[in-house]
């Protein structure tokens, strides 16, 4: 078959590739050490490259395109200061569990290990960043190497993919046969354990459901909150994780992020069962791991997730369940509804604290800005295809408590807590869906880490609203030093 094929260089076989695992848009900051991409992707004008200011927001954006469409957002960046800067985002897109892939460009192959020019060991260097890093340093294996990256990065728990493209490789030229679309790879739960699941909650008092994670389609969304109305059960979310089950439902009770209501951190420690679908029941949702006992619960604990290896990671679950969000979903709630729950008090009262959290405590003072007031004002304007980014800092807690998130309307913010993921977030949004209303949330902070990226925004002729919280400081750093080393 290869005596068929047209010879093409490295470059022109990563291009190849990218369009044969159906990309669109990509992401990136021209080096000099993938040239040849770069002219290859000049011939292929159905993927719309998006040239950025700085590798950290080219990061951010192609982790935010990921989330919103659920296809491994594309990142090219140079080698060295170039995969240093872009750091940042693929370790958000590793604690988001959000596909990516990132092309990096290296050295020549016969500079390696002799620490030239911006040379650095890209397997070592994102080894703890990435789900998987690999180099390409055969011409001939660019479609079977890439068509890894994206099987990897969207299969199980998605997460980013490094792939390391030596600049000498990129101009080799082979005849090679390239290969896609990526097809993802998830579990299925499995008949028993649906049953069991079933058995337990019907056996329960005060059970309470928490959703989290990533790989929740708009139909798998829909479907786990009928799930959840059906059997009247109480469903809270993981940190950042607000959008997945329609906030102005009954069932829904509050989330457990950063600010998490006390009277719902009561309400998990009081619960006889907890149904986690999602979550990886880390470090914040857990309110540092003090929400349940370690390793035993304390209660009954279902976990459902798309890893093997995440279930009973820090908490041994009754019964743990691998499976996709949308394949779960799909099962659930075709499930026969527990008959007249015995928990629709609970459920109803856990609602009523939630609504109430809704209300701001009316001000003693009249400060110059009401945040309480400015939070409900676009809780009752923003359409629900809305979009909302937020950075990392304390006035996020503001839109996280106050706002409300609805499908196909987006709740998008770094669960890994990085800062600098407003601007470029919003700006990645807003190409994505240019007739939706995208809103980003910016602290002074972060917005000076990325906010050059309202130039990509405006060079590429697409205009989010940026809402600039300035405190003229580092507000959360500023609060832990008041707490640990008052005056």
């Amino acid at each position: 078959m290869a005596a068929n094929l047209s010879v093409q260089s490295g470059g022109q076989l990563v291009v190849a590739a990218l369009r044969a695992h159906g990309v669109e848009m990509a992401f990136s900051v021209a080096g000099e050490s993938y040239l040849e991409v770069l002219d290859a992707l000049y011939d292929a004008p159905e993927i719309r490259l998006i040239t950025c200011r700085q590798e950290g927001g080219a990061a951010f954006m192609a982790e935010t395109y990921g989330k919103l469409t659920g296809k491994p957002g594309v990142l090219l960046v140079t080698r060295g200061p170039g995969a240093c800067n872009a750091s940042i985002g693929v370790h958000t897109a590793f604690q988001d569990s959000t596909p990516m892939v990132v092309l990096v460009g290296q050295v020549a192959r016969h500079q390696i290990d002799r620490e030239a020019f911006q040379e650095v060991d890209f397997r070592k260097m994102f080894a703890p960043l990435a789900k998987w890093v690999t180099q390409i340093d055969l011409a001939d294996r660019v479609p079977e190497l890439m068509n890894q990256a994206f099987q990897v990065a969207t299969s199980g728990r998605p997460g980013p993919v490094v792939v390391a493209l030596p600049e000498d490789m990129l101009r080799d030229r082979h005849a090679a046969a390239v290969v896609g679309p990526f097809r993802a790879v998830r579990a299925h739960p499995g008949a028993a354990d649906l049953a069991e699941m079933r058995r337990l909650l019907a056996a329960a008092e005060r059970p309470i459901m928490l959703v989290g994670g990533s790989g929740w389609s708009d139909a798998a969304a829909a479907d786990i909150a009928r799930f959840a109305m059906a059997n009247e059960l109480p469903v809270c979310c993981s940190f950042r994780r607000q959008d997945i089950v329609d906030n102005r439902l009954p069932c829904f009770v509050g989330d457990l992020g950063t600010g998490a209501a006390p009277s719902l951190v009561a309400r998990i420690k009081a619960a006889d069962l907890v149904l986690a679908v999602g979550a990886r029941i880390g470090e914040i949702t857990s309110q540092g791991y003090t929400l349940f006992e370690v390793p035993d619960p304390g209660k009954t604990l279902i976990h459902v997730h798309a890893a093997a290896e995440e279930l009973g990671r820090v908490f041994r679950p009754t019964l743990a369940m691998q499976s996709g969000m949308p394949e779960f979903a799909t099962a659930a709630v075709a499930l026969e509804p527990v008959a007249r729950p015995r928990w629709q008090a609970w459920r109803a009262e856990a609602r009523a604290e939630y609504e109430a959290g809704l209300v701001p405590t009316p001000l003693t003072a009249s400060p110059p800005l009401d945040l309480g007031r400015i939070m409900t004002w676009l809780r009752e304007r923003l359409p629900d295809d809305a979009i909302v980014t937020s950075d990392a800092g304390n006035f996020s807690g503001w839109p996280n408590r106050f706002l409300q998130y609805r499908r196909p309307g987006r709740q998008l913010g770094p669960t890994s807590g990085a800062m600098g993921y407003g601007v470029p977030a919003a700006v990645a949004a807003k190409l994505v869906y240019p007739g939706r209303v995208v809103v980003g949330f910016c602290g002074d902070g972060g917005f000076m880490m990325t906010g050059q990226e309202l130039m990509t925004a405006s060079s590429e002729g697409v205009g989010p609203i940026i809402l600039l919280f300035n405190n003229a400081m580092y507000g959360t750093i500023r609060m832990h030093q008041e707490r640990r080393f008052p005056g």
